[in-house]
């Protein structure tokens, strides 16, 4: 009986200490879990208190960059920028001083050919005009003068049975005959006339042109030079006004826009 109660006794007793270690282990895990807590709790405020200190360096750095660029004098920017200014030329002269292999040598070995390119090529492609009045004139068709000019007293056309002033030459000549520039000069108008057919004006220069009519199958077009010698077009077929004189050229020379007689200007 007493071995029974002895028993009870540690068995209780066990349990006791068992419960005082559990206990125990709760309050030391507590403890344990509670200095761990405070010890990430002051690690994060040690963080943040530095990113608080590095957030405010920044700011003072930029207030005293503001403060630094409020104080220069805008005298000094403009001196910079005039210097930057200087410089750029500076650098593009150097590009164009120093060009690639393949066109450096042209570009130093021929400055001159290089800037008389663009004047030879105006002076080519527009030739000054001055009229050989002294030299004279070649003849535009070789055939007989059938109507000369004459703007003082009237002649007599045979197709229109009447007497009219006739401010050019008629020169006879068979279709198909060639019709010859008389001197240098340059086409100004190419149109379709009633009684000329198709006429060619051509400025002279120094107030002169010729007008060239009835003709056909043209070699050159507005705004084309010609040289004495070039074939203009060919003799056509004489339009109704012409019918009975036959196929002609119908020459004029004109002065500051008033007909001349063309055959005082020819050699």
């Amino acid at each position: 009986m007493r071995r029974n109660k002895v028993f009870d006794f540690w068995f209780r007793k066990q349990y006791i200490i068992a419960g005082a270690l559990v206990l125990f282990a709760a309050f030391g895990m507590t403890a344990l879990y509670s200095h761990n807590q405070e010890k990430e709790r002051e690690r994060l405020e040690q963080e943040l208190s530095e990113i608080s200190e590095q957030g405010n360096e920044v700011a003072e750095e930029q207030e005293e960059v503001e403060h630094a660029s409020s104080i220069v004098p805008p005298k000094n920017n403009e001196a910079a920028n005039r210097k930057v200014e200087e410089l750029l030329p500076s650098v593009e002269e150097k590009a164009v001083l120093e060009p690639t292999d393949e066109i450096a040598g042209e570009i130093i070995e021929e400055p001159e050919v290089l800037a008389e390119a663009p004047a030879k090529s105006v002076s080519s492609n527009t030739p000054s005009l001055h009229f050989p009045k002294e030299e004279g004139m070649t003849w535009p068709l070789e055939g007989n003068v059938i109507m000369n000019y004459s703007m003082d007293a009237t002649i007599y056309y045979a197709t229109l049975d009447q007497y009219k002033y006739n401010p050019a030459i008629i020169i006879s000549g068979d279709v198909n005959s060639k019709v010859y520039a008389v001197a240098q000069g340059k086409i100004t108008d190419i149109s379709q006339n009633e009684v000329t057919g198709t006429t060619v004006t051509v400025d002279l220069g120094d107030g002169y042109q010729a007008i060239y009519g009835q003709l056909k199958e043209l070699n050159f077009k507005e705004g084309d030079y010609l040289e004495p010698g070039h074939v203009i077009g060919y003799v056509s077929e004489p339009t109704k006004y012409f019918s009975v004189e036959g196929s002609n050229l119908y020459f004029e020379l004109q002065k500051d826009g008033e007909p001349v007689d063309p055959i005082a200007y020819f050699e």
